[in-house]
């Protein structure tokens, strides 16, 4: 009967270790299984240097989603980029998507700058005005080998 009690104890024990693992986990992995809604926005960049999925989109400086995929669109050589943004958050047909830069050399995020029409984006929308990452590389080229 003693056994039996400590090997229960154990086994209990254990239980409630993997359980506070697995909570842990989830908690520090920002893994959300009933969090808030999102859909899903798309738009097509000529160049998106840097920019990764996960990479976060922002309004007005606030984030309001993230990159969730990006393909190339074989059509036209561009690059696809699809968001997932907050659900509540509304994004104007009008809107401008940019590749910007947080500071110098970091990372790259999406901003959109919204527009003023009356009228929004749904689910599986496109935005149709874009702006692409500037490339510092390029720039900084043709400033030191232009030619006067």
């Amino acid at each position: 009967m003693r056994r039996f009690n400590l090997e229960t104890g154990v086994g209990i024990f254990l239980v409630l270790g993997f359980l506070c693992f697995a909570w842990i986990s989830v908690r520090l992995g920002d893994v959300s299984f009933l969090g808030p809604g999102t859909y899903q926005v798309s738009a097509n960049f000529g160049s998106i240097s840097g920019l990764r999925e996960g990479a976060v989109v922002e309004i007005a400086g606030v984030p309001v989603g993230e990159v969730s995929d990006i393909n190339l669109n074989q059509e036209y050589y561009e690059a696809e980029v699809f968001m997932s943004i907050r659900e509540g958050v509304k994004i104007s047909e009008d809107s401008i998507a940019s590749i910007r830069t947080a500071g110098i050399i970091g990372d790259r995020y999406v901003s959109i700058s919204p527009g003023g029409a009356p009228d929004f984006l749904s689910a599986g929308g496109k935005i149709q005005e874009t702006e692409s990452a500037i490339n510092l590389e390029e720039l900084l080229g043709k400033y030191i080998f232009e030619k006067e």
